[in-house]
C-alpha cells in the first residue's frame, strides 16, 4: 500500500514523532492489528516546489502467524468443530471420527515432518442452474483447509476493499444488492440524472486461476516459508485442463484464494482507474457512472489488466453498458429505481423445484429470498401452488 503525505516541509525520518503519528493515524485500521500484521516502512522524498517535499510512505503488510499456529492441536480441533457442522451423517466423516484424535495426530505429524501431500478429489456435477463440476477432497484434507482458513481469513479480509462481497463475513448477496442500489441513487442524485452501468463477467473464473500468479501474490503477504510450502501443496493439488491452472469449486480455501487473487484487480479499479462506484461479487462486477463514454473507456484497461496480470478474460456475451432505469440484471435480480424483480430464469427454476418438492424448508428458503425484492404477488403465487399440491 502506498500513501502520500505533504505535511513535511523538510526531509524527516519516517520514525520522527510527527510523521510516525500521522502515518499510523491514517492507517490505524491496519497498523493497529499487531497480532496479525508486521509493518515495514520505507521513505522517499520528492521535491514539489517552494522548498516543500512530497513524502512517500510505503507500508507492506505481512502475516505474523506462523506455520505452528496452523498445525497446532488447538487449531486443528477447532477446525474439526467447524468442519463437522451439518456433516455428521456423512459416511466418510463418520469413518474419520471413529479414530478422530489418532487421525488428527497423524495429520499434524505429517505436516510437522514436511511429509504431508494433499490427496485426490472425487468429482461430481450439479446444475444450479448451469452445470458445474464440483471436486470434493478427502475429510483429512478438508479438515486442513478449515485449519488454514481459520488463520488466514482474518488477516486477508482486512486487505480487501469494502465493496467486495463474495464469501466474506458480514457481506454476502443481500448486502451487495443494497450497495448496488445505493450506488445507483448516488450516481443519479436520487434518480434526477441518468445512471449508466457497466456490467462484466469473467469467463470460466475458477477454471482459469493461474497457480503461479496466485502464489506470487501470496508470497508478498506471507514471509513464512513453511506456510507457503503448505499453501503450494494445496493449490497445486488440482488443475482443470492445463497443469498449474484452475482451482476446485469444492474447497473452502478456494473461496479465500480467489478473493486474494481478485483483490489485485479490485485495488487496480479503485486506486488506478479511480472508480468510486465499483462493486464485485465473485466473478461478477459492475461500475456505475453518469457518463456512458467514461465507462466505455474503462473497458479496455479492465480487459487488459485481467488478461495481462491475472490471465483472465471477460465474457464477451455478458458485457454490456445500459441505464439503471432500463433494468440491470445483477446477482439474480433485475434492478430498477424503487424496486427490483426476480430474474425470469430464477423464477422458473424456483417454481419447478417447488412442484417437485413439498419440503417446508424449501418453501421457507424461497420465501426468505423473495423478501429482498418487490415480489408480493409472486409470494402469493408460491404459497398457493405449495398448499394446493
Amino acid at each position: 500500500m502506498t500513501m502520500l503525505s505533504n505535511t513535511s516541509t523538510k526531509k524527516e525520518s519516517i520514525f520522527s514523532p510527527n510523521v510516525y503519528s500521522e502515518v499510523f493515524g491514517k492507517c490505524g485500521r491496519y497498523a493497529c492489528q499487531s497480532l496479525y500484521v508486521a509493518t515495514n516502512f520505507c521513505k522517499t522524498d520528492k521535491p514539489v516546489g517552494g522548498g516543500a517535499y512530497l513524502q512517500r510512505v510505503c507500508m507492506k503488510i505481512q502475516l505474523r502467524h506462523t506455520f505452528e499456529d496452523i498445525i497446532s492441536m488447538e487449531n486443528l480441533l477447532e477446525a474439526w468443530k467447524e468442519f463437522v457442522k451439518g456433516k455428521r451423517g456423512k459416511k466418510d466423516v463418520q469413518e474419520f471420527s471413529l479414530r478422530l484424535i489418532d487421525n488428527i495426530l497423524s495429520l499434524r505429524r505429517d505436516l510437522a515432518n514436511g511429509t504431508y501431500k494433499h490427496g485426490g478429489y472425487r468429482a461430481f456435477n450439479i446444475s444450479d442452474p448451469k452445470p458445474r463440476s464440483i471436486h470434493k477432497a478427502t475429510v483429512r484434507d478438508r479438515l486442513l483447509h478449515h485449519a488454514i482458513y481459520r488463520i488466514l481469513y482474518s488477516f486477508f479480509d482486512k486487505t480487501f476493499i469494502s465493496d467486495s462481497f463474495s464469501c466474506r463475513k458480514d457481506k454476502g448477496t443481500h448486502r451487495a444488492l443494497n450497495r448496488f442500489r445505493g450506488f445507483a441513487y448516488k450516481v443519479s442524485q436520487n434518480n434526477i440524472r441518468t445512471c449508466w452501468v457497466l456490467k462484466c463477467d469473467i469467463r470460466r473464473f475458477f477454471d482459469n486461476i493461474d497457480h503461479k500468479i496466485l502464489i506470487q501474490v501470496l508470497e508478498t503477504y506471507i514471509p513464512d516459508k513453511n506456510i507457503m510450502w503448505l499453501l503450494k501443496n494445496v493449490i497445486d493439488s488440482f488443475s482443470k485442463n492445463t497443469l498449474g491452472i484452475g482451482l476446485p469449486l469444492g474447497n473452502l480455501t478456494s473461496q479465500l484464494f480467489v478473493n486474494i487473487y481478485m483483490n489485485e484487480f479490485d485495488q487496480f479499479v479503485k486506486y488506478k482507474l479511480k472508480e468510486k462506484y465499483y462493486l464485485r461479487y465473485a466473478d461478477d462486477f459492475v461500475l456505475l457512472s453518469e457518463s456512458r463514454n467514461s465507462l466505455k473507456q474503462q473497458v479496455e484497461p479492465v480487459r487488459n489488466f485481467l488478461y495481462e496480470k491475472l490471465g483472465l478474460e471477460l465474457h464477451p456475451q455478458k458485457l454490456f453498458i445500459k441505464t439503471f432505469a432500463s433494468g440491470v440484471d445483477f446477482l439474480g435480480w433485475v434492478h430498477f429505481f424503487g424496486h427490483r424483480t426476480l430474474r425470469t430464469t430464477t423464477r422458473r427454476r424456483m417454481m419447478k423445484k417447488l412442484e417437485a418438492s413439498q419440503n417446508p424448508q424449501t418453501l421457507s428458503s424461497y420465501l426468505g429470498l423473495l423478501c429482498y425484492g418487490n415480489t408480493r404477488k409472486l409470494q402469493r403465487e408460491v404459497l398457493k401452488q405449495y398448499f394446493c399440491e
